[in-house]
């Protein structure tokens, strides 16, 4: 779509100014408060995360820099990826950002991000960092099952994922389907830390059951909020949005007991986008996301797990640290992208 656009890219350059022996300092301008002078022009973001979820985040850093013109193009992860790739030899896009892992990783060994380590980042978790900083991660968030309080007692309550394939739940599961990439980076996370064979049979037991597949969470989580189904698999701050709206739900942090498997998890991400027309606003963007500012409006907006360790979590929220996480390198099982596809195409994954 923005191929319509002449996109146009402005370098402010600052002078330093010599100020005669003796002048007042007085005579330097005042920048404005919170505006930070550097970075003008345009800045194009295609970001898999959904535009109500992502711009706060935009409209905070506008604040800082307000010379930079934001276009963004929100999508599906997939459709996105397609498009970095498709413009290649003529990039549209300066930044990416993706709600998981699975997506960047097969856009790295495409050559489609250049490297950059934002500043700040050395304080992140050294595993959400890509190989030579293609790219960097900005939050964590748990799968879990939401339900609705009016129509599942407390005595019926799943514990496990593994529930979702018992004939009681027939017909009354809402999920993301294939083209989601959080479905997409938990069925690579079950084939690293379980199998293919144990996958392919939990998947198959969701499609025998009549689980019906929405292409995003926000479907899930509004028909379960609304009575349509008993339970949905999702991201665990689709549950903290559906709860803020008034519905009746209630979560289920699963896989906790003995010999269970554990919190399947995931993390979003962002890079800049080799050939970016705008590289010193993308920097600068990517700068703010993995601040202190940019990782607590991800914790207060979206009540997501901030990956730099000094934010606070949003009040509500559960911590990580109260559960047992499944024993899954993210970023390795997101690299095998391929064989998870290959899986998710072989039980018809709607």
């Amino acid at each position: 779509m923005y191929s319509k656009f002449k996109v146009l890219f402005f370098v402010l350059a600052l002078t330093l100014l010599l100020i005669a022996c003796g002048a007042p300092a007085a005579t330097e301008p005042a920048s404005p408060i919170g505006e930070e002078a550097g970075v003008s022009g345009d800045l194009i973001i295609y970001s898999g995360r959904s535009e109500a979820l992502i711009q706060p985040v935009i409209d905070a850093f506008k604040a800082k820099h307000p010379e930079v013109n934001v276009l963004l193009k929100a999508g599906s992860n997939s459709e996105l990826a397609n498009a970095l790739i498709e413009e290649k030899a003529n990039p549209q896009a300066d930044v990416f950002i993706t709600t998981e892992l699975f997506t960047v990783q097969s856009l790295v060994g495409q050559d489609v991000f250049q490297s950059y380590l934002p500043t700040g980042a050395d304080q992140l978790p050294a595993e959400f960092i890509g190989t030579d900083n293609a790219w960097t991660g900005l939050t964590r968030r748990v799968r879990v099952i939401m339900y609705n309080k009016d129509l599942v007692s407390e005595d019926e309550l799943p514990t496990s994922i593994f529930d979702l394939t018992d004939p009681k739940w027939q017909g009354q599961i809402a999920a993301a389907g294939s083209t989601n990439g959080g479905m997409q980076a938990q069925v690579a996370a079950m084939r690293q830390l379980l199998g293919d064979e144990a996958t392919e049979e939990w998947l198959n037991g969701l499609i025998a059951n009549g689980v019906t597949f929405f292409g995003g969470h926000t479907d899930v989580r509004k028909a379960v909020g609304a009575g349509e189904f008993k339970v949905g698999l999702v991201n665990h701050y689709y549950f903290y949005l559906q709860q803020a709206e008034g519905s009746n739900v209630g979560i289920i942090f699963p896989d906790q007991g003995e010999g269970q498997v554990g919190l399947f998890s995931n993390a979003t991400a962002a890079a800049v986008v080799n050939g970016a027309q705008h590289v010193d606003a993308a920097q600068a963007f990517l700068d703010f996301l993995v601040s202190a500012d940019g990782q607590k409006l991800f914790a207060e907006q979206n009540y997501e797990y901030p990956l730099l360790p000094s934010v606070a979590l949003k009040a509500g929220v559960q911590p990580l640290d109260s559960f047992r996480l499944a024993d899954v390198d993210v970023v390795k099982a997101a690299l095998d992208f391929d064989a998870t596809f290959d899986l998710i195409e072989k039980v018809g994954l709607p």
